[in-house]
């Protein structure tokens, strides 16, 4: 990424950058034979993105996590003739051991917190380009595969495990941690893998795990392969994932150029995406803006354009912005949502993403997009749309003011039709949706996370009324239509547009951060659950409680003591 920055060397240090470069690996070895890529786990023990640990045991932290995730969008972009991707480990006996427990251990709860989220969202997208881009994922487990690692193997189509009388799958959070597994694997055991109850049970209460046949036969995994067979088998079955992909094969894929961004003290700045700081406030302002007029109309003007095409671009700068803010920035706990640019050129381009949506490129940019606009939903900070002149919320970005808490809209009676919002087909049920019924209209191409649309999450899936809103389609409606139609939270008119707003934002600003994360996750997902929002759901429970509970991180909690040769000493209080 072609980053300035404007910060004195104290600020530089302690800023978490989400960008590299395969290039720049240093725990990942990312390598491809036809339709097959391989992705090898290879954590350099010295390579911790924080001091004070060793990532041994092919252990992962935050830094590890981003080369993962920068190594999928490169695959779904970079190589579209990628229909297989083994995810596999360098190490002999050894896939993963998980998290590393010393990083926990020492890490503040806010990191964790944010370390977790992410290490979900990237484990989600695996299953998102599963199901969405023609990617199927195959966990090559050779050797012990423990906590994250057995979580990362969840998130795969398949898990086969070695058969060497040694290796194992396990989560062994809650017997030598006092925890829970962080990454979801509770709810793959159960939902995703359908493993009984009771043999759930045991096995994540069993430290040292479930090995070959019974691993099998339990359904923790797909397939057990004795060593002599296994270089054969594991390219056997990756080539027969692949056969049933339709990834272009004879297609040149687009370069992820570096984003343009500068840091300074006053916030993030990017072409399209803008974030402005106001600390004594505690808020963040995110700009998105539109492109004043679309130039590339063909198809193939689309590919030209490549990683400057405005949807990608803009999901890119939005998705990096998104992840700064949480990471680096924990007390701006409102973001202000603002747009602004020609929402002609926004309609024309959501235009295309509709029309084209077979192509595996804007098939790409729209599962990118709907990706980007995830992170909001399960962000841990407010959220208010600010709807005011000169505003772009316009198809594609009205989504972001119904992904808000809030949406405040100024009406001005002398110049109604000076701030607007405006749907599109991009709001609604479309084809070839994830986690929702295809052709729906609960369902979107952009779905949140339970696989229903923002609208249709906004209604409770009201048909009627998901009817009426795709009449006015293409519609710019004004401040009391909006209002009237359920879009937006209030409209003040221009006399009392400044004060009212300015005491919201008061308002939100003074209360506990805590009860906020608890409330916001528990309105913004209506019915019904999904995969998804159970694992946030459950997520935001044990780490905003079993986390910081003494049992695990107090002087004597099983996490602080691990490896120390002392015993956890409980509460056994179990209230």
């Amino acid at each position: 990424m072609e980053t300035a920055l404007v910060l004195d060397q104290e600020k530089q240090a302690q800023l978490v950058d989400f960008a590299t470069h395969p290039s720049r690996y240093r725990h990942w070895q990312l390598t491809f034979n036809g339709p097959i890529a391989t992705l090898v786990m290879d954590t350099k023990e010295d390579g911790g993105i924080r001091p004070g640990y060793k990532l041994k045991l092919n252990s992962y932290d935050l830094g590890v996590d981003i080369e993962l995730h920068d190594a999928l969008q490169r695959l779904r972009f970079e190589h579209p003739e990628v229909r297989t991707v083994v995810i596999t480990s360098a190490r002999q006996r050894v896939f993963c051991s998980g998290a590393n427990i010393y990083m926990l251990g020492s890490s503040s709860h806010a990191w964790k917190v944010n370390f977790c989220k992410f290490t979900n969202e990237t484990r989600n997208g695996i299953e998102d380009s599963s199901h969405n881009s023609g990617i199927k994922f195959l966990a090559a487990c050779n050797g012990t595969t423990a906590g994250g690692g057995y979580e990362l193997a969840l998130a795969c189509d398949e898990i086969v495990l070695i058969d060497d009388r040694s290796s194992a799958v396990s989560l062994p959070e809650v017997p030598l941690l006092g925890v829970l597994p962080g990454t979801g694997g509770l709810t793959r055991v159960t939902d995703k893998r359908k493993v009984r109850r009771d043999l759930a049970d045991i096995f994540c209460t069993t430290p040292e795990g479930i090995q070959g046949q019974r691993a099998k036969e339990w359904r923790l995994v797909d397939e057990v392969v004795k060593p002599a067979q296994w270089t054969e088998q594991i390219q056997k079955r990756a080539l027969e994932l692949a056969r049933h992909s339709d990834r272009p094969q004879n297609e040149a894929g687009v370069e992820l150029t570096p984003l343009s961004r500068t840091i300074d003290d006053q916030g993030y700045h990017y072409e399209f995406v803008d974030v402005s700081f106001d600390r004594s406030a505690r808020t963040a302002t995110i700009t998105v803006s539109a492109p004043e007029s679309v130039e590339a109309k063909t198809l193939a003007q689309i590919k030209q354009a490549g990683a400057a095409w405005w949807p990608l671009q803009m999901a890119r700068e939005l998705d990096d912005a998104i992840l700064s803010l949480r990471t680096n920035e924990l007390e701006l706990g409102l973001w202000l949502i603002k747009t602004r640019g020609n929402p002609d050129a926004v309609l024309e381009i959501d235009q295309q993403l509709a029309e084209h949506g077979k192509d595996w490129f804007v098939r790409e940019v729209v599962n990118m997009l709907r990706r980007t606009f995830r992170r909001l939903d399960v962000s841990s900070r407010s959220m208010f749309a600010v709807i005011e002149e000169g505003s772009c919320f316009a198809g594609t970005l009205t989504e972001l003011a119904l992904a808000c808490d809030r949406s405040y809209m100024l009406n001005n009676p002398d110049n109604p039709e000076a701030s607007f919002v405006i749907l599109s087909q991009m709001n609604f049920g479309s084809e070839n949706v994830a986690d929702g019924a295809a052709g729906s209209s609960s369902s979107s191409l952009l779905a949140s996370n339970n696989g229903l649309s923002r609208i249709a999450n906004r209604f409770y899936n009201d048909e009627a009324k998901i009817g009426a809103l795709r009449s006015l389609t293409g519609k710019k409606l004004n401040a009391e239509q909006a209002l009237e139609h359920g879009l937006v939270t209030a409209a003040p008119d221009d006399l009392d547009w400044t004060d009212e707003l300015r005491l919201a934002i008061e308002s939100r600003v003074a209360l506990s951060p805590d009860a906020l994360t608890g409330l916001e996750a528990n309105l913004r997902f209506a019915q019904p659950e999904s995969l998804l929002t159970r694992v946030f759901g459950r997520l935001s429970a044990w780490q905003n409680w079993i986390f910081i509970r003494p049992n695990a991180v107090g002087s004597s909690g099983a996490l602080k003591v691990y490896g120390s040769g002392n015993k956890a000493k409980f509460d056994w209080n179990r209230v």
